[in-house]
């Protein structure tokens, strides 16, 4: 196995990550650094969790150790989707770079311009920043793209999901072309290609695992269950005690805090984050679920990509992610630096198709939860259980309609309920419209209930409902 010190690191950078406790690179730092430190492009592709950050922040300080930066002109731009992404590296930076004295300006929406351009003016060796915050400053004329020599793209695939990759041309197009670029991304969709093949020259590729792979150290498992028992479920999993801290996603802001909501009033100690709170907020927020102040952060996909928070233990799905991708990246928050954890999706049987994205995304089966966790199996037995005869009320409401209206309204003229009866016209059409695909109807049980033949209907024709004398 490979030390820091056979990479080529100059010895005060090797210090500063011995400080840290780290003996030995993961696979992605073992590839990329020397080829950063000899200034080559570098597209790599490796999952989150793996050490991307840690790859290209020791190169970069090595290589900034020499030489000085100028007034609004930084040395190194370093591109993140999100602020919390932003921060984390900058926190590297701070970690790893305390023996050298680099300057460094952090460019995130939330806090004043003023600062930031205080910074600026004073001249920064890195520049960390979100592509819109960067580009304001760039209009403002407060930063001069030019002399930057070394611009790194990470999360680039988060970045095309967040519509950024526009921004990320127009930074590019400003930057001098006698740079280096480093580009980092777990996956590798086409329109990242595409934008590596435009503004990387001759970069050496570099993967680690394959592409959207799932890391073995995390247990997954799926529960299915009716959507009005999904809140019920994650309760029942959250009286665990062997639950140290956990993330829980949702796929809408407005879920999040209306579940956050429900976890503090039954007592959890719980945290929210979600892209609409302002910065002071989330990093507030996030600070304290690092320090163990709370237990549960209930989040959006801000948190999926990068957030490198040590030891989560449980990571739960409450929303089965819209993207195959976000998937990997949720439950890459878990099972970090070889450790253990466990992922936990809650879906019904409307998200079969999106479970089939992931299954066919990460190239195997999620397990169906049964008795593990114990809870989850008895609130999908008891879902089951309701589930059918909630089915059967809205036929029986029907037929005694058409009873009682009958009972009231006699009519005298033939009768002509039977010539109005619908005649039973089995349509081979509809044979299997209540076979559903994989496992969700075996696992729900209640399609077998809504097995009508086409044309026998419970429904009262509109016009028996009106009266039958005529003005």
């Amino acid at each position: 196995m490979s030390k820091f010190a056979d990479l080529g690191l100059g010895d005060e950078v090797l210090r500063a990550v011995s400080d840290a406790g780290y003996e030995s690179p993961t696979p992605i730092q073992e590839k990329a650094i020397p080829y950063i430190l000899m200034n080559r492009d570098v597209l790599g592709c490796a999952q989150t969790g793996t050490g991307k950050t840690a790859s290209f922040t020791l190169p970069l300080i090595d290589i900034l150790a020499q030489g000085r930066a100028r007034a609004r002109m930084p040395r190194t731009i370093i591109l993140e989707p999100t602020r919390e992404l932003a921060a984390q590296v900058a926190d590297n930076f701070d970690t790893y770079g305390k023996y050298h004295k680099l300057s460094m300006a952090l460019l995130i929406g939330g806090v004043s311009f003023s600062e930031q351009e205080k910074k600026l003016d004073r001249g920064v060796d890195v520049l960390i920043a979100t592509p819109g915050r960067l580009i304001d400053h760039c209009e403002r004329g407060k930063v001069i793209l030019k002399d930057a020599k070394i611009i790194v793209i990470d999360e680039a695939d988060r970045m095309l999901d967040m519509g950024f990759i526009p921004d990320v041309e127009k930074i590019l197009a400003l930057a001098s072309p006698m740079r280096q670029t480093v580009m980092f991304s777990a996956t590798m969709p086409k329109e990242i290609r595409k934008l590596a093949d435009k503004f990387l020259s001759n970069p050496k590729e570099i993967t680690v695992d394959a592409p959207s792979s799932t890391a073995e150290t995390v247990e997954q498992g799926i529960v299915i269950v009716d959507g009005r028992k999904k809140r019920q479920v994650l309760n029942e999993w959250l009286k665990d005690e062997s639950i140290k801290n956990g993330l829980i996603f949702c796929n809408r802001k407005r879920d999040v805090q209306s579940l956050y909501v429900s976890l503090e009033q039954n007592g959890i100690s719980v945290g929210a984050l979600h892209g609409d709170m302002d910065q002071y907020k989330r990093m507030e927020c996030l600070t304290s679920f690092k320090n163990n102040e709370i237990k549960i952060l209930v989040c959006s996909d801000v948190a999926a990509r990068g957030l490198d928070i040590a030891a989560v233990g449980h990571v739960f799905n409450y929303d089965v992610p819209m993207h195959a991708e976000d998937y990997v990246h949720r439950i890459g928050r878990t099972g970090r630096a070889g450790r253990d954890g466990k992922a936990y999706t809650i879906a019904t049987k409307h998200d079969e198709k999106n479970v089939q994205a992931i299954e066919k995304l990460i190239g195997k089966k999620i397990p169906i939860l049964k008795m593990n966790p114990k809870s989850a199996d008895q609130v999908t037995k008891k879902a089951v259980e309701e589930t059918p005869k909630k089915i059967d009320k809205k036929p029986a409401r029907q037929a005694k309609a058409v009873e009682s209206h009958t009972q009231r309204k006699p009519d005298n003229r033939k009768d002509s309920s039977k010539q109005n009866q619908t005649t039973k016209r089995p349509d081979k059409r509809y044979e299997g419209r209540n076979k559903q695909r994989g496992y969700f109807a075996d696992e729900i049980g209640e399609v077998e209930d809504l097995n009508i033949p086409f044309g026998e209907t419970n429904l009262v024709p509109a016009f028996l409902l009106r009266g039958t004398k005529r003005s």
